[in-house]
């Protein structure tokens, strides 16, 4: 049996665990760092939902479950531990076959839904429109529109819309958050609002 005696044989048994060490190192390094990385991106995972009878899709935050209400949105999906974040859709008839244009503008429908849904609350809300346009995908014209609501209460609510006429039928997607949330899932909420589509 050879004996480690040569200081050759001595150096390179030193450099190979010394290189083994700084692999190791290397690993764990990358593997902080990952999970750090992930730790600190602000998104959140979104899964899709379709409904195939009414004939439209979005994309809403994982982990969020459904909610039935009655009299209520057609859909409705919530945070379960913050039940106050939601998205939801509701679809109307559109009388006369108009569309979005013969409506108004999107300021113009913006300025009306925030009025209308003032006038429609049982509290003295204060609906504001905070921006409002429109976007073509294809042959269909959508409306985004952002409010502010000011709640009786002192709180305050951020919304996010799209809205699209469709086959005689006002559709309008709705992502609703505390004021103070919206600023840590604003992105989420507007990749949510890009991905509604109606076929």
């Amino acid at each position: 049996m050879a004996q480690l005696n040569d200081p050759e044989d001595r150096e390179r048994k030193t450099m190979k665990n010394t290189f083994k060490t700084l692999q190791r190192f290397a690993a764990i390094f990358v593997i902080v760092l990952a999970l750090g990385l992930q730790s600190c991106s602000s998104g959140v995972s979104l899964q899709s939902y379709n409904d195939s009878y009414e004939g439209y899709e979005f994309r809403y935050p994982t982990g969020w479950v459904p909610a039935n209400v009655e009299g209520g949105p057609d859909t409705v999906f919530h945070d379960i531990i913050n039940n106050d974040e939601n998205v939801s859709v509701v679809v109307s008839p559109v009388s006369g076959g108009k569309t979005l244009p013969d409506l108004g503008t999107p300021s113009e429908v913006g300025y009306k839904l925030s009025k209308s849904i003032t006038s429609l609350a049982a509290d003295d809300r204060n609906v504001e429109l905070v921006n409002a346009q429109s976007f073509e995908a294809g042959d269909k014209l959508y409306y985004i529109l952002e409010y502010v609501a000011n709640l009786p209460s002192g709180r305050t609510r951020h919304d996010l819309a799209s809205v699209i006429i469709r086959r005689g039928q006002l559709y309008t997607f709705n992502a609703s958050l505390p004021e103070s949330r919206w600023k840590d899932l604003k992105d989420t909420m507007k990749q949510a609002v890009a991905s509604f589509s109606v076929y």
